[in-house]
């Protein structure tokens, strides 16, 4: 989205033809909103197919329940966006702003580390690991693959988890989101064109 702009010298037509870089960001902004509610709607559509399909409940509150994990995926991708946007206007480059998440997420890793040299401690390491963009995100919807093995294994309850949503992990993941929205309007304001 951000690297054709630059290569096909778009964004700098865009700006020409009267487009300020705040609707210019914005624009983007809302296309990520898009995006991510259409496919927030097309995962919550499948599954309640699916769960209609499969299920022998026919209650609304069975069925509704637990909706909040749409939202949670719904904020997680616009992070993740967002944090994409804000890498291609700085890199300018598709491929180099898929190379920074890998790096990132390589950074997010040793923050974990040193927080762990630190504290000595594993469980305050994951805390402060938990304030970075990508665990962040990740932690909206935590661990969805253990939650459907423990429904196949019952007897095993004894592991039990908190797979809720919690709003702290979304006002986190929201905070990172307007972070990139505003460094991304940032650098294109003090970018040369």
């Amino acid at each position: 989205m951000i690297g054709n702009e630059y290569s096909n010298k778009t964004l700098k037509q865009n700006l020409i033809d009267g487009l300020s870089k705040k609707e210019f960001i914005l624009s983007k902004f809302y296309t990520i909103v898009f995006f991510s509610l259409a496919a927030t709607l097309l995962i919550g559509l499948a599954t309640f197919c699916i769960g209609m399909y499969y299920s022998s409940y026919t209650e609304a509150s069975i069925i509704f329940r637990e909706v909040e994990f749409l939202l949670a995926y719904f904020v997680k991708l616009v992070g993740f966006f967002s944090l994409c946007l804000f890498f291609g206007m700085l890199l300018k480059r598709s491929a180099f702003a898929l190379a920074f998440l890998f790096i990132l997420y390589i950074v997010e890793w040793l923050v974990f580390w040193g927080a762990y040299e630190i504290f000595d401690s594993a469980d305050k390491a994951f805390q402060v690991k938990n304030f970075m963009p990508l665990e962040s995100m990740y932690k909206l919807i935590d661990q969805p693959f253990q939650r459907v093995v423990m429904t196949k294994f019952p007897d095993k309850m004894d592991l039990a988890y908190d797979y809720s949503v919690h709003f702290s992990e979304v006002a986190i993941v929201m905070g990172w989101t307007a972070l990139f929205i505003f460094l991304s309007y940032r650098l294109l304001k003090k970018r040369d064109l």
